[in-house]
């Protein structure tokens, strides 16, 4: 069989051919973002692969010959909304085909909304697809709808299943009416960035959403796509007998993605000591990325508390640290321990035989004694013994970097600002700090923002635009926090000030994180005022509570993580959102999360809250190792309905290293 090319995008983004999906599916991890204009349609999307059998992804069309009226947006381009899902039901093997269950548009105005299955086959160079499609798939109606057998409701297909403001998931819908054929063939040439497209669409255009018909001369169309790259691809085709299209793909698997470090490298064994412990401690610091608040000695036990600063994998800043303690301890220590703590909130203990350590480091041999007699615990005592140093917990910390902040969606188009923050903490204790950030404007095209929701919830995020508008330079966050732990497995945290860029006022979290599970429970309550439209001190009228016990969850299938939280929102409204997210082996996260509450009819567009987004470590992209992560969402509008609190901080992310989580899995990083 003939190397398969790399999947490609289709118009509506997803893996495809141009008008119709295929049942091909990328490799986990993958991430696509794509634009594509076939006239009057310009489309925009993002795409991700979370699992080897699923894709999902969302997507702004733009319609060009369609505006959202004077009252609302003058003379702009409609601008609709949609969620998309495939699922593959059957992987290809000699015989069968590939199989694959999708969704188009299935969470927004359904103004595209189909539903389809479809099958794969590869022949040497050529990939074969043949499938049925409902809906705007479907709207040819080559047949009736094959599954009238069940009921007889599978025979029409409702037209308003959106809502009347779009955002409701369109149950009532699916794969409902007549089902048309599309399908089509994919060349790879034997230049192995070009392949050619042939398809078969299963849309006549005759009922396009809001009485848009367009003129077909023919249901085959025809393109090509070209690789630029190893990221981009290139894309153009003849539609409908009659239309241009022309589209542009960019790719990565973020699932891939590293970096070559140039970290220092290891202490050797035989490397001479410290002169004293305050200098051992600064080794630490330096080489195993430990700020140490304490090392003591009892008996043949040495212990290092201290707080992980550079690198991802405790391992690895044990292993380092293993190296620097075996050079300066005595000859009567047998066992380094390592007691994590963040925040000044015990996490956990971790023991290492120093003598297997030192034979394993010297001969693989010794590898399998050492790494089996390395164990953790949750058994947090008062240390004992002799101090032989203590950190000094007053410090002050900054940094200084870039950032965009995203409005998009609604009826003023994409709205953005590109600014450079400065931030700094001042640490007063080990549990408690003052942090702060101020943002400058560098760039934005705000003076566009004049929508107002439909909604007659209070307004306590569609003011956006007026934060980001009235000046140029403000304050984000200036805050105290404090934290504390209540027991074995309970932890609190405390904070004041000004928390957000819209918000000041005060709060508190307690969070139940038993050791090395799987899951934990949490409660914040907080009451907020609304600030100043200048972002300084001032505050304006509104003020309200809010809070929300979360569920977090580890579901133990495909590294998947699950939040749940349930309370009072922003506005008022009660509800709860749903947040499923994916973390690969090099730290970076895919997710999404859907807010829903009961606002009812004043929630505004949408009806619903949703966003799509990306979390990745620091340390895939530079050559210094990192704990530190960034994150991009891509959000829908901006609602009133559903919002939460921006919270600078939270105990669930500062007690990460409670669970054990890929320890084990990572123990080749005690090398590195």
């Amino acid at each position: 069989m003939a190397q398969a090319p790399p999947p490609g995008q289709s118009d509506f983004g997803g893996v495809g051919l141009m008008q119709t999906p295929t049942a091909r599916m990328n490799d986990a991890g993958h991430f696509a973002a794509n634009w594509s204009r076939t006239e009057p349609y310009r489309r925009f999307s993002i795409f991700a692969q979370p699992l080897d059998w699923m894709e999902v992804g969302f997507r702004y069309v733009s319609v060009e010959n369609r505006r959202y009226g004077e009252g609302i947006a003058g003379d702009r381009d409609l601008l609709d909304k949609g969620i998309d899902a495939k699922f593959r039901l059957h992987e290809e093997s000699r015989y069968w085909p590939e199989l694959a269950l999708g969704l188009r548009d299935a969470g927004g105005t359904t103004l595209f909304g189909a539903e389809y299955l479809v099958a794969n086959k590869r022949w040497n160079s050529l990939d074969f697809s043949l499938g049925l499609g409902w809906g705007y798939l479907g709207n040819a109606s080559d047949v009736e709808s094959p599954l009238s057998w069940l009921d007889e409701r599978f025979d029409n297909r409702p037209n308003d299943a959106g809502g009347d403001q779009g955002g409701e998931f369109a149950f009532q819908q699916l794969f409902r009416g007549p089902v048309a054929l599309f399908g089509g063939v994919e060349y790879q040439t034997p230049w192995d960035p070009l392949v050619l497209q042939l398809e078969y669409e299963g849309n006549d255009y005759a009922n396009e959403p809001q009485n848009n018909r367009q003129p077909q001369d023919s249901r085959f169309n025809i393109g090509a796509r070209y690789r630029v790259g190893e990221h981009f691809a290139l894309r153009g085709g003849w539609e409908r007998g009659n239309t241009l299209m022309l589209g542009l793909s960019f790719s990565a698997n973020l699932a891939g993605l590293s970096q070559a470090k140039q970290d220092p490298p290891p202490r050797a064994l035989n490397e001479p000591a410290a002169p004293d412990w305050d200098s051992t401690a600064q080794s630490l610091q330096r080489n195993a990325g430990i700020r140490v608040a304490e090392i003591r000695q009892q008996d043949d036990t040495l212990t290092v508390t201290g707080t992980p600063t550079t690198y991802r994998h405790l391992n690895q800043s044990e292993g380092r640290a293993n190296r620097i303690l075996s050079a300066k301890a005595d000859e009567q220590v047998d066992h380094f321990h390592y007691r994590w703590q963040n925040r000044g909130l015990a996490l956990r203990e971790d023991v290492h035989d120093r003598k297997a350590f030192e034979a394993a480091a010297k001969s693989t041999s010794a590898d399998v004694p050492y790494r089996y007699g390395i164990y953790s615990h949750a058994r947090l005592d008062a240390p004992q013994g002799e101090s032989l140093y203590q950190g000094d917990a007053q410090r002050f910390s900054w940094e200084l970097g870039p950032a965009i902040q995203q409005n998009f969606g609604g009826p003023d188009g994409y709205l953005y600002r590109l600014s450079a923050y400065a931030s700094g903490e001042y640490a007063t204790d080990r549990h408690g700090w003052f942090s702060g950030s101020m943002t400058a404007t560098l760039a934005d095209n705000l003076d566009q923002y004049d929508y107002i929701a439909d909604s007659e919830l209070p307004r306590v995020r569609t003011y956006i635009g007026d934060y980001l508008a009235e000046t140029n330079l403000g304050i984000t966050n200036l805050q105290y926090t404090r934290t504390g732990k209540l027991g074995d497995n309970w932890y609190a945290m405390g904070y004041a000030g000004l928390l957000e860029m819209m918000y000041a006022g005060a709060g508190g979290e307690v969070l139940y994180r038993p050791f090395d599970e799987g899951w934990a429970l949490g409660l914040d309550m907080n009451w907020v005022r609304q600030r100043d439209f200048d972002r300084g001190v001032g505050l304006r009228d509104y003020e309200t509570w809010t809070g929300h016990a979360s569920a977090y969850v580890d579901t133990g299938y495909k590294d998947i993580h699950a939040e749940l939280s349930v309370g009072r929102y922003l506005a008022g409204d009660l509800g709860a959102t749903v947040d499923l997210s994916r973390e690969f082996d090099n730290g970076v996260r895919i997710g999404a999360w859907s807010t829903f509450t009961d606002a009812g009819d004043d929630y505004g567009e949408g009806s619903f809250d949703k966003a799509f987004y990306i979390s990745v470590p620091l340390d895939a992209f530079f050559v210094r190792s990192s704990r530190s992560r960034s994150t991009i969402a891509w959000q829908p509008l901006t609602r009133d309905g559903g919002a939460r609190l921006k919270r600078r901080y939270s105990l669930h992310s500062i007690t990460e290293d409670r669970e054990l989580d890929r320890y084990w899995e990572t123990y080749d990083k005690t090398w590195d």
